[in-house]
């Protein structure tokens, strides 16, 4: 039996670095990093090198999750933190070009060890592991809220802005640690204030709706379709985006206004709809199925990644990469 959970443990790290490793594939994801774009200090290698290193930690958290599906742990007691952090330093051990993959992981982590929590099915399904993943974000702990801290300051995460609440703590300020351990806050918690002005937040508090009820299908119906996993990838990317607003633009544009991050939000916001609208017409248009929808996205990418303009939907790449990861967990194959 050990071997079923070794070999499970392996299939949950070897779905996430194939799912991470297609989304950096997906050409053209306007504004983000892809085959045919690198960023002034980021390359799609990097992108190539991160979504390997990733492996040995999302195998740690899936085992973990096999550990609590067995009653040999409690839920709480799987350090999902602990793993988060792991893998961001493991990250720049093997390339440099900077913070490549902390969402990616802040999504991958959690959905490993529900998917290793799954051990006692006969095979792992979306109703199943949508489940397991909310019981596992509401069973974390201050600690991993710590962890998950460190990590943030480990990846020079820039647009996080400053938060002027009394919920939770200012992760920007340096007594931020304390904070945490003064009120006791969850990682459960903290994605819960920052859910608000963060999708990939918004994620880890919903069962990651996003992921589960648009990504996930829309991925697995345009790839029936098309039979084209890049299709299918970049036409996820912008159904999520049309449809979803990306946060991390909006914090991007408004925090050249107010460093209060839920108002910089709520100004960016005007922009990124701007996007959204965008991405919607070129989907009808046919995206990568039609020449005027290729032609429109490669001229919807060039703007994007301009230099004057500078605004990548990394959110969005960020909950397509959990989305190819759910449907390679379920079934899916390339």
């Amino acid at each position: 039996m050990k071997d079923d959970y070794k070999r499970m443990a392996d299939e949950i790290m070897m779905a996430a670095q194939l799912a991470s490793a297609l989304e950096v594939s997906g050409t053209p994801k306007p504004g983000n990093v892809h085959r045919n774009a690198d960023f002034i200090d980021t390359r799609f290698e990097h992108y190539l090198a991160g979504s390997i290193a990733i492996g040995p930690h999302i195998r740690e958290a899936a085992l973990k999750g096999i550990d609590a599906s067995l009653n040999l742990i409690k839920l709480s007691e799987m350090r999902i933190g602990k793993h988060v952090k792991e893998a961001v330093h493991e990250i720049k051990l093997w390339h440099r070009g900077g913070n490549t993959h902390l969402g990616i992981i802040l999504l991958f982590i959690p959905l490993a060890a529900s998917a290793g929590f799954m051990i006692s099915k006969s095979k792992i399904e979306p109703n199943g592991l949508r489940l397991n993943l909310s019981k596992v974000m509401r069973e974390t702990t201050y600690q991993d809220a710590i962890d998950v801290w460190d990590a943030i300051l480990e990846s020079s995460v820039s647009a996080l802005g400053r938060l002027e609440v009394e919920v939770a703590p200012d992760l920007m300020s340096i007594d931020a640690k304390s904070k945490i351990l003064e009120k006791k806050l969850s990682l459960y918690d903290l994605m819960k204030v920052s859910s608000k002005w963060d999708n990939i937040a918004k994620e880890l508090t919903t069962g990651m709706k996003i992921s589960f009820d648009l990504g996930y299908k829309t991925l697995l119906d345009v790839y029936e379709k098309t039979g084209d996993i890049n299709i299918a990838t970049v036409h996820t990317f912008l159904t999520i985006l049309a449809k979803h607003s990306d946060t991390l633009i909006a914090r991007k544009v408004g925090l050249k206004h107010t460093q209060d991050i839920s108002k910089a939000v709520k100004i960016g916001l005007m922009e990124a709809k701007k996007i959204s609208r965008q991405a919607e017409i070129i989907l009808r248009l046919g995206g990568l199925t039609s020449r005027n929808g290729r032609k429109e996205l490669d001229r919807f990418d060039k703007k994007l990644r301009d230099p004057r303009n500078k605004l990548n939907p990394g959110t969005t790449a960020d909950i397509v990469a959990s989305s190819l990861m759910i449907a390679i967990l379920c079934g899916m194959r390339v």
